[in-house]
This record gives structure tokens, C-alpha cells and sequence, in this order.
């Protein structure tokens, strides 16, 4: 399998080159020349293989048609070591909790940091560790968080071999608890920097330095966003997972999915299992008070919000304007045209600050041809159905699974379930679920008191020389 550049890049990759840089050369993502098909007498074989072998060999048969500069057999050995139940705190590692009849969460929040990106990361850490042992090299990753990524790195990568993390975050921004799970990390190669700004401001930094080649080879600079191609093929293995549980896989059915979405990087995951043949029948956005993602649905205008106009709300970690994975799914729906996509995630977006799409041929098949559809959810929506959720079906939901639930609601199709990825557990946002119960929500064992550990943090203005220089003077 070899990789392309959403702006036009076609030099060949293989999977471990782009595993270590991140963006493309010309600043483009990297997706597949091509989607791996799969039949329904594949589906069948995976079905038994995740039932009766487990979420680790489904794993490896996934990546395995992606990853071909790996071993068969150390690619399993990979799997194998990342995904146990020891970790995941359940068998089915990504199990679904049913609520209505053909209704239904699927638990992605069970690993190390209580979030959905545990999923990819500790699959990350391993792949980093073991692909910079046979280089015999280091790797200064440089990251953007806005409440989940950076512990779910930090967690994988600390203690690991070759690897340095620095970490950008907005300052202020995250939950009391998130900070805490950072910040409270005194690993000599994990760097904490909170960023003067919003989220944005910390993923265009990280851009920025990956723009800068010289610098990036230079210093060995690459990144656990989930721009990096390895994160989001990991996280398209538990679509097929939450599928194989539901009635509706042992005939072939169709099954919907609804994505609490900032980034566009979970979602994007379902999109690349869709067009392997995954049978779903709607990938459903879902959206905070910052509903660019839902603008361009609904109207096929994406406009970009600056800082200023990126609302600070209950489910933080969606407080994003600019959605970096939406590139990759931009350049398939205009038919793999590198140059329009060029244009418009570059030209168009820095002088305008928008571009339109309405008047594309292509904007119809979002919905069509792709299965998209999309909705948004309030602070006062996401309280209401916490408590909905919890009266009705004695579960406590956190603040962006609650936007999820919402939204999924408003786009339910007769005889097709609906699976609503849960992304966090309600301890990491417990204020909110206090506003909405009235009383704080339970807290996993291992994380009392960790608001109250000393913390190790930088505070910077978002500056990218800054930060260069801040990595430069910390980098191995």
C-alpha cells in the first residue's frame, strides 16, 4: 500500500515513513492510493474472528491491508500487546451499552486516560517505539491538545524508548481533571505547554513546524494528532467492532453511527471503514455551540471561526473551528482533485476564510453517496439529556456523549441502529454533570485526588519561534 498527499504529493510512502512525519511535504494529509475492499464474505470472517478471537486479531486483519513495511507477524505481536483486557478494563475492549431498542453506545472510553483516544495512541506508542528501535532513531513529537489527546499521548509515550512529547494545550481551556491528567505527569520526556490562545492557535502551531521541513528533519519533529494517518487507521477498527456486536451483522444489515466531532478525526475514521464497505447507512456529525462542521453539511459552506469567535463550552473538547481531518474527507468527495483541494484548504481559507461548496456537483453525494448528516447540541441540550439518559436508563454520560445522544435522536431510520460513540467517562467533566444531577458523577479507582498533585507546565504566548525554541532547547 502506498500513500498520497490530499494536495497532490504523489512521491511514494510507505505506511513507517508516514508514521514518523506527520503532514505531507506540501502540507497535505496522507490517505491510501486506495480504500481495501471489503465483501461481505469478509465481513463474515471478521465478525467471527472479533467474537471468538478478540478486538486485537480484528485489529491486525484491518491494518494489515494497510501496512504492508511490517512484518505479518510483528504487526499481531502489536496488536496483541496493545489492545488486553488488563488495559481496556473489558473483554470486548469497545462494548456497547444498549439504551432504546436498536439504540446504543459504544463504550470507547474504557482505557488509561478515560477517553476515546486511548484507542489509537497506545497503539501509536508501540508502533512509535518499535519503528524507532529498528531505525535506530529518536522522535520529538510535537502535539495539540484540547483536552483528550494530550494525556492519551502523553500515557502511551511515557517511559517509552526514543520518544520526547511536547504538548501544546490552550491555556485555561480544558477541564480541571484533564489539566490534572497532564499536568501532573513528571516524566523527564514529557513536556507540558499551555498556550496563551484556543485550541487553533495550538494545532496551527504544530502545523507550522510541520510545514518547516528543514526544522522538522532537523530535530526529528513528529505528531500524535490525528493528521497522522497510523491514529486514524486505528481508530477505524472499532467501527467494525461496534458493528459485529449488533443483531443486524449476522445478516449483513446496515447500521448507523453518530460522532461527537471537533476535528473531524473520529469521524473521519467511519467515513474510511464506509468506503471499505462497512455497511453503514449515516455517519452523523454532531457538534457543539461551534458547528463549522454542521455549517458545511447543512449549507456546504466551511467557514473558519478565529479565536476570538471559538465559544468556550461544557464539551470542551469540541471547542475547535478549524477541522484538520476534514481535508481528508474534502479531497474524496471532490473526487481526489488535489488541486481544488490544495486551493481550497489553502488559498481559499487564508484569504477568505471560507470556501463554498454549495454549487459543486459533489455537495450533494455528502448525504448521497456518503452517508453524512449532521446536528448540533447546546449547553442547555447536553444537561437535558444527561438527565434524560439518567433517569431513563440509569447511565451517566459525559458532556460531548450527551451532544452525541442528542443529535442522534434527530436522525433515526426505521429497522437501522444507531451506535452513539461515547468518547469520555463523566469524571473528566464533572461540573457539568453536578449542573445536570446535582450530585458529582462516580470516579474510577486509581484517580482520587489528582487535581491536588503538583503540576509541571509552561506557559507561552502562541508563538511558533517560541515554541521552536522550546523544543529545540528540550529536544534529545
Amino acid at each position: 500500500m502506498r500513500y498520497v498527499s490530499t494536495r497532490g504529493d504523489k512521491s511514494p510512502q510507505q505506511f513507517c515513513d508516514i508514521l514518523l512525519e506527520g503532514l505531507a511535504p506540501d502540507g497535505g494529509l496522507y490517505l491510501p492510493e486506495h480504500y481495501p475492499a471489503v465483501d461481505a464474505k469478509t465481513l463474515s470472517a471478521w465478525r467471527k474472528i472479533y467474537l471468538e478471537q478478540g478486538y486485537a486479531d480484528l485489529a491486525f486483519e484491518i491494518l494489515f491491508l494497510y501496512i504492508d513495511d511490517i512484518p505479518a507477524a510483528d504487526l499481531r505481536a502489536l496488536c496483541r500487546k496493545t489492545y488486553t483486557a488488563a488495559v481496556f478494563n473489558s473483554p470486548e475492549i469497545v462494548p456497547l451499552k444498549k439504551l432504546d431498542e436498536g439504540f446504543y453506545l459504544e463504550a470507547l472510553s474504557n482505557g488509561p486516560t478515560l477517553a476515546f483516544k486511548d484507542m489509537a495512541m497506545q497503539l501509536l506508542g508501540n508502533l512509535f517505539e518499535y519503528q524507532l528501535a529498528r531505525r535506530n532513531e529518536v522522535l520529538n513529537i510535537l502535539g495539540a491538545t484540547s483536552g483528550d489527546t494530550g494525556s492519551a499521548a502523553e500515557y502511551a509515550m511515557r517511559g517509552k524508548k526514543g520518544v520526547r512529547v511536547f504538548m501544546t494545550s490552550p491555556n485555561g481551556r480544558m477541564s480541571p481533571f484533564q489539566q490534572a491528567q497532564m499536568f501532573s505527569l513528571m516524566d523527564e520526556n514529557i513536556h507540558n505547554i499551555a498556550v496563551e490562545g484556543v485550541f487553533d492557535d495550538c494545532q496551527d502551531i504544530v502545523k507550522a513546524v510541520s510545514n518547516d521541513l528543514d526544522f522538522k528533519r532537523r530535530y526529528k519533529i513528529g505528531t500524535v494528532n490525528s493528521i497522522n494517518w497510523a491514529r486514524l487507521l486505528a481508530q477505524v477498527v472499532y467501527y467494525f467492532a461496534g458493528y459485529f456486536q449488533t443483531p443486524a451483522s449476522a445478516d449483513g444489515g446496515q447500521v448507523s453511527f453518530t460522532v461527537p466531532s471537533g476535528n473531524f478525526g473520529n469521524v473521519c475514521a467511519g467515513h474510511v471503514a464506509r468506503m471499505m464497505g462497512l455497511p453503514i447507512a449515516q455517519l452523523v456529525v454532531a457538534t457543539n455551540e461551534n458547528d463549522v462542521l454542521d455549517e458545511f453539511f447543512r449549507t456546504g459552506v466551511y467557514r473558519v471561526r478565529n479565536s476570538l469567535d471559538t465559544l468556550e463550552t461544557s464539551s470542551p473538547s469540541m471547542d475547535i473551528s478549524k477541522a484538520s481531518n476534514f481535508e481528508r474527507f474534502v479531497f474524496d468527495l471532490v473526487g481526489r482533485d488535489a488541486a481544488l483541494t490544495s486551493d481550497l484548504f489553502g488559498r481559499q481559507l487564508s484569504t477568505q476564510g471560507y470556501f463554498d461548496l454549495s454549487a459543486h456537483p459533489a455537495f450533494v453525494e455528502a448525504a448521497t453517496r456518503y452517508g453524512f448528516a449532521s446536528g448540533k447540541s447546546t449547553h442547555a441540550n447536553r444537561l437535558q439529556t444527561i438527565r434524560d439518559t439518567s433517569d431513563r436508563f440509569d447511565v451517566v454520560i459525559d458532556t460531548h456523549t450527551a451532544d452525541g445522544v442528542k443529535v442522534a435522536r434527530e436522525h433515526l431510520l426505521a429497522g437501522v441502529p444507531m451506535l452513539v460513540l461515547e468518547t469520555a467517562l463523566p469524571i473528566k467533566f464533572a461540573a457539568t454533570i453536578e449542573q445536570a444531577l446535582g450530585r458529582p458523577p462516580e470516579r474510577p479507582p486509581g484517580f482520587d485526588g489528582i487535581e491536588d498533585l503538583p503540576k509541571r507546565v509552561k506557559l507561552m504566548p502562541a508563538d511558533v519561534d517560541q515554541i521552536k525554541a522550546y523544543v529545540v532547547a528540550h529536544a534529545g
